[in-house]
């Protein structure tokens, strides 16, 4: 591709924290580096509880296993986002029941919440599309007021805030992604906050196989055994010195995305106005990541025309998510249409956005976009 839609961004200290490891004789999980990412981790997000994951995925899954629901309880998910959300709650014997999001930012909000929530309703899970998530603090609220436990898909958001409070730290849960994709990135990876101390222990329990083997390490008890459900959720220490290599870098990594992101902007939002397009929004409440810029055509057909041809010029530009409601599997568990998520899967093109992109190049994925003429 002459500008993929991503690469990764592996910088030099990474190389030698991965020696370091080795020197350790300590390659598997939780050991110096895990403990440094996630000491970072706590006093950037301001919480007591965080646990380093393999995934997002991981840890939206240790979360869906936290809240206890199983056979006849409603998880209310996004219908467009990543099928990662839906699969939590298939794991558990649960129903994912798809919310329709706010055509403005792509995040669900207490209105289409409500339009989904039934007797069965036990958790809700947002997801900040974009690193946005203007209505958190109200789609909180909303489940708070009904019992409600709420899990923050916040994959996109990581160091974004709402109201000066990070993103990720308003729910009882909040799942990241270090996937290469993201802003921070170990190839694969997550991270899971968790807000109860009881809720703490158990999550470090279902981390560890179903083992009390983190409070056998930590002295609490004199050996580990099985003692709950559990699975295999602990990143390697060589994929946690390559995010410390990331965090180490965090203040460079951000401004040089912001940077990007607005050039970007700039150049495409008077384009979008003349010619039907919409491009992001961030209200005045938020602090974005940055993480993704798009562009939403006024129709499918014109969407389609720009993707192909940004495609044939050999830029990485990508759609995003069919609505999980419209989805081979998730049309079993579809009620009603979600017409704003329908629109955006069929209006959106991503564009490229990386570390390393030059502006020679975005300023090319730029004059190519601005070439389409509605």
């Amino acid at each position: 591709m002459k500008v993929p839609f991503n690469k990764p961004y592996l910088p030099e200290t990474a190389f030698e924290f991965i020696r370091e490891a080795g020197q350790l004789n300590h390659l598997s999980g939780d050991g110096i580096f895990t403990r440094r990412v996630e000491d970072w981790m706590r006093s950037m997000l301001g919480v007591e509880h965080v646990l380093l994951t393999t995934s997002c995925t991981s840890a939206l899954e240790m979360a869906m296993i936290l809240t206890g629901v199983g056979p006849g309880d409603e998880v209310i998910v996004p219908s467009f986002t990543f099928v990662s959300c839906a699969n939590a709650v298939v794991l558990r014997g649960a129903t994912p029941v798809f919310a329709d999001v706010d055509p403005a930012t792509l995040s669900v909000t207490p209105e289409t919440i409500e339009q989904a929530v039934t007797e069965r309703t036990r958790v809700v899970m947002p997801v900040h599309y974009a690193g946005v998530a203007p209505h958190i603090a109200e789609v909180v609220e909303f489940c708070e007021q009904r019992g409600l436990s709420v899990i923050e898909d916040a994959a996109h958001a990581f160091l974004g805030r709402t109201d000066s409070k990070p993103l990720g730290t308003f729910g009882n849960f909040g799942a990241f992604s270090f996937h290469e994709t993201k802003n921070f990135s170990m190839g694969e990876g997550g991270a899971l906050v968790v807000r109860s101390d009881a809720d703490c222990d158990r999550a470090e329990i279902i981390r560890e196989k179903g083992t009390n083997r983190r409070q056998f390490f930590n002295g609490i008890v004199d050996k580990y055994t099985w003692v709950d459900i559990g699975s295999s959720y602990v990143p390697s220490e060589i994929l946690a010195a390559v995010l410390w290599a990331q965090f180490s870098e965090a203040d460079t990594i951000r401004s040089r995305r912001a940077m990007l992101w607005e050039r970007y902007d700039k150049a495409l939002r008077p384009w979008a106005a003349q010619h039907g397009f919409t491009t992001p929004i961030v209200p005045a409440n938020s602090e974005p990541t940055h993480h993704i810029y798009y562009v939403l055509a006024p129709d499918s057909a014109t969407r389609n025309r720009l993707l192909h041809r940004l495609q044939a010029l050999s830029i990485g530009a990508v759609f995003h998510y069919l609505p999980l409601e419209e989805s081979v599997f998730g049309q079993q568990f579809r009620r009603h249409p979600c017409p704003n998520s329908t629109s955006a899967s069929e209006r959106l093109v991503r564009l490229p956005l990386f570390h390393t992109m030059t502006l020679d190049e975005i300023d090319f994925v730029i004059d190519c976009v601005t070439a389409e003429r509605s």
